[in-house]
């Protein structure tokens, strides 16, 4: 699907998908963990700590020599990066002029060293002009797959947030060892399509790992005042047979659906089936479905739509089940195509190569 808008694609390097910030070259000021907190920046003008001004972000030392700083984030979930967003919020008169992002994929798990002199490293964002407490937003064309991202700020200053949009592209041979496993993940290629409403959270929330923390942690929509209902699309890291479904209402007490159903198609262009009828929820409850076969057998899905009546809010969406021979082939030419020098044979599984 072309997205007009990558930043409605989930952010591969926040903290809560797994991201983390391993290597900055200068924290003086602010630490370079803050990069990647969900959530925006927040700033407290009459704040100040040992070490001067507190910020919530990454901000180095006055550089007094030529040079650069940078820092290294392994991503929450490695895939195909489709833009960054180098938020430089609060910073009015101590952010980078220029900065660059460039995006590598390493196999297993590479010390700091080992990722410092991999010469492997591509180009995402070229050097360029960054502008003070503004969201810079740079659409990326590479469709290498993504393990890494450094960023590299001209010649020293504060960043307050970089965010990562893209597309998980899961190991394929990761998704045979595991056999059944929740399809619609984030960090298994699952992705929010389209959505009725986004009033109060994005509905990639769903699709997040572990369980929600608060309301705030899931999708909510605006109550409405007329006859329909809310839903969202969910794509599948491939086509897939889907066996058990997790509705989840975790924390969403005097808000959450009243009912829903799920629906699924092969491909954008298939017809609808339905994968469960419209079954009553109850709040803050994770509920578990399994789905029926049918009297012709379940058909295989690539996309699910998730209805709510009439709205409210959601924790999580789980979708188990196994790719078909067909999925399993899509996946594998598409992990081909961004990462070439894999050898679809070796069946080692990547944590361990």
């Amino acid at each position: 699907m072309d997205y007009g808008n990558f930043q409605e694609l989930p952010d591969l390097a926040v903290r809560s998908l797994g991201g983390s910030v391993v290597y900055a070259n200068d924290e003086s000021f602010a630490e370079r963990e803050n990069l990647i907190t969900p959530g925006p920046a927040r700033h407290d003008r009459a704040l100040f700590g040992p070490k001067g001004k507190v910020y919530d972000g990454w901000e180095t030392r006055r550089r007094r020599e030529p040079g650069y700083d940078e820092a290294i984030v392994r991503l929450g979930a490695a895939g195909i990066v489709r833009g960054v967003v180098l938020d430089t919020a609060w910073f009015t008169g101590n952010y980078p002029p220029e900065a660059s992002v460039e995006g590598l994929c390493a196999d297993g798990h590479p010390s700091v060293d080992e990722l410092l002199a991999d010469d492997g490293w591509e180009r995402l964002v070229p050097r360029s002009q960054v502008k003070g407490d503004t969201a810079n937003d740079f659409a990326v064309s590479s469709r290498r797959r993504c393990t890494h991202v450094r960023l590299r700020i001209y010649p020293d200053g504060g960043v307050a947030r970089l965010r990562v949009h893209g597309t998980a592209l899961p190991d394929p041979r990761q998704l045979d060892a595991f056999g059944v496993v929740d399809l619609a993940a984030l960090e298994h290629g699952g992705v929010v399509l389209d959505c009725s409403n986004r009033f109060y959270s994005a509905p990639n929330n769903l699709l997040m790992p572990g369980p929600t923390r608060s309301m705030g942690e899931g999708w909510e929509t605006a109550r409405r005042r007329d006859d329909g209902n809310d839903w969202v699309l969910v794509r599948l890291a491939g086509e897939a047979q889907v066996r058990i479904a997790e509705l989840d209402t975790s924390h969403f007490l005097h808000n959450s659906p009243g009912w829903a159903s799920l629906r699924g198609r092969s491909g954008p262009d298939g017809g609808w089936f339905e994968l469960l009828e419209r079954t009553p929820l109850r709040p803050d409850t994770r509920h578990r479905f399994l789905l029926p076969e049918g009297g012709g057998g379940r058909p295989p899905v690539s996309e699910v739509r998730l209805d709510i009546y009439p709205d409210g809010g959601m924790a999580r969406l789980r979708l188990f089940g196994e790719l078909t021979p067909a999925g399993r082939a899509d996946l594998g030419n598409r992990w081909s195509a961004a990462q070439p020098s894999t050898d679809l044979n070796d069946t080692t599984p990547e944590g361990q190569r």
